[in-house]
């Protein structure tokens, strides 16, 4: 059966169950769904008394993200060196201790970083580097060779898939030979690293929520004996949920069937990697560690292959809002935004748990007037007990969490609301004049709107909208002092260059720039110039007869936007860099 109006939507048409109640009115679908086998299907489930259930969460795991790795390899581009270490230092920033930083086997720019971290004691002393390699003799010797000389406590993580799929259609061995495989790279892990002064090892079979319980924890237990797990050094076991398939708490089953088996319980990290394929592994990621999981292994939001990783910020925030201390700091979590942005060139989503731009909004007129219910209450207790709004238990409907805690403000969660019912802003510019406004500029444009419709009582036509936008973003002002002169692309095909000229306060500037990117150039030729500033991001679009660029930036400790018109998107791009370090900055 198909419909006129969605002629390729296969509306299901079987009949409804026979057991069905009245009111169920589901009929089967064509979907295809008998070709798939349930978990129970697929793999022993060991199901014996579960303590899990009435488990709770008191304290942080040791969380560990993988963005420098498993988050890198997921990316159409992945991270250069630049990019790759104001990621770790903004993981470092926030509090993380250990820290995934890379597969050095895999290609020379991931040796090269690790080797970098290495050779600048660029890693703080508190702070334990992970490098990830496959059971390969070469690729083992070479992961060693990376960390060689680093004066942190080191972890070696050596993996293989296990899981019957694995094992006969990637690796064509058999569960023997794939065990055998294991235990000969976890015996060159020893010889290789021998000589590292601190160095702790790491084993993940791969797929192991696809893996027979009783072969997994015989392999794990063959590891540990060979590395001699002592509590002193404990071994990490990491259980990953490699490709989701199954219900959380088929995972918690499978994470508590390890944690109480395994031999030599109290020399083992039990670690947990959980994917997010059916969009459930943040639930994975909290019922294995009410199962015995000590340690999870994530991205900071999220990112990962196919799904992604298990969302680490989700996770922390999580144990937030219930009282429990995560052990990391969000109180700027527009940085750590910002900076996953930059580093990941993949945008947030804005409806993404705690850091997504509407994550506070309301728009619903009902929602939002329970919002300010809840602030005036929240005020009115504070002062009736003397004590101050930061230190009192909150209670605000709608926001699980204090928006200030993660350093957004109260005025942010009634602005664009406000803009929401004064007309639609972002509607009548792109309806009118075709403007495509990022979402966090549309934020800072409601503010602007606000005020002036204070000021003049009435409503704002899409003209004055225009007028608004233009005045405070795109004109400038007479004789700025920084002036675009010339951009030329030098050198060879192979090996492009940039030649900017500019005239900053009335002295020219001439300097070339590696790389074919205009705007990354006539930034870093401003940065030359002694107007630096940080590119939060550029986009843009074409208008009519020309291009717009939006451009977030910022520069001594502010952020700001910046816009401009040109014929090309990188032309306008270039324009709005150089408006942002000419001192206009719409107040």
């Amino acid at each position: 059966m198909t419909t006129q109006t969605h002629p390729t939507i296969d509306t299901p048409a079987g009949p409804v169950p026979g057991d069905a109640p009245r009111w169920y009115r589901q009929r089967h679908s064509q979907l295809p769904s008998h070709r798939y086998r349930d978990i129970y299907d697929r793999v022993d489930v060991p199901v014996t008394e579960r303590h899990w259930p009435r488990a709770r969460i008191d304290r942080a795991p040791l969380w560990v993200p993988v963005d420098l790795r498993d988050g890198n390899q997921a990316l159409a581009e992945p991270m250069d060196p630049e990019r790759k270490m104001r990621f770790f230092t903004m993981l470092v920033a926030m509090g993380y201790k250990e820290i995934e930083v890379g597969y050095p086997s895999a290609s020379k720019a991931d040796f090269d970083f690790v080797r970098m971290l290495a050779d600048t004691g660029a890693v703080p002393p508190d702070v334990t580097p992970v490098v990830f390699t496959p059971a390969r003799r070469d690729l083992i010797a070479r992961t060693v060779d990376s960390v060689r000389g680093m004066d942190n406590e080191v972890v070696i993580h050596l993996y293989t898939a296990t899981a019957p799929m694995w094992r006969d259609t990637v690796l064509g061995k058999d569960a023997r030979a794939v065990g055998d495989l294991i235990l000969a790279g976890a015996r060159d892990v020893l010889e290789f690293a021998a000589d590292l002064p601190r160095v702790r090892f790491q084993f993940s079979p791969e797929v192991f929520n696809q893996t027979e319980p009783g072969y997994v924890l015989e392999i794990c237990d063959s590891v540990t004996e060979l590395w001699q797990a002592t509590p002193q050094r404990p071994v990490t076991l990491n259980l990953p949920a490699t490709v989701e398939i199954a219900t959380p708490n088929v995972y918690a089953d499978q994470i508590e069937y390890m944690h109480r088996n395994l031999a030599r319980r109290e020399s083992v990290i039990l670690s947990v990697h959980p994917h997010n394929d059916r969009g459930t592994g943040v639930a994975c990621a909290e019922l294995a560690v009410l199962a015995g999981a000590q340690r999870v292994e994530g991205c900071v939001f999220g990112n990962g292959e196919r799904t992604g990783n298990v969302d680490i910020a989700t996770l922390a925030l999580n144990l937030h809002a219930q009282g429990v201390d995560p052990m990391i700091d969000f109180s700027d979590i527009d940085e750590i935004r910002r900076t996953v942005e930059y580093c990941t060139r993949l945008p947030i989503h804005p409806r993404h748990p705690y850091v997504g731009d509407l994550v506070h909004t309301a728009f619903s007129g009902t929602h939002q007037d329970a919002i300010k219910k809840g602030f005036a209450e929240h005020r009115a207790r504070a002062g009736a007990t003397g004590r101050a709004e930061r230190e009192i238990e909150w209670r605000v409907p709608y926001l699980p969490i204090d928006p200030a805690d993660i350093g957004r403000s109260y005025d942010a969660v009634v602005r664009v609301n406000s803009q929401s019912g004064k007309g639609g802003i972002a509607y009548l510019l792109a309806t009118e004049y075709e403007l495509d406004l990022p979402r966090r500029l549309q934020i800072d444009f409601a503010g602007r709107v606000q005020g002036h419709a204070d000021g003049t009582g009435g409503e704002v036509s899409a003209a004055e909208l225009r007028s608004l936008f233009d005045m405070a973003y795109v004109d400038t002002v007479e004789s700025p002092d920084v002036q675009l002169k010339d951009v030329r692309v030098i050198g060879s095909e192979q090996a492009p260059a940039v030649a900017v000229g500019l005239v900053v306060g009335g002295r020219t500037h001439h300097s070339e720039h590696g790389g074919a990117d205009l705007v990354r150039a006539v930034v870093a030729a401003l940065a030359a110039a002694g107007r630096d500033i940080e590119v939060s991001s550029l986009t843009g679009h074409r208008v009519a007869d020309h291009a717009i660029a939006y451009l977030e930036y910022r520069r001594d400790g502010r952020t700001g936007w910046s816009c401009a018109r040109a014929d090309s998107v990188e032309s306008a791009g270039m324009a709005a860099a150089v408006r942002a370090a000419a001192g206009v900055v719409a107040a």
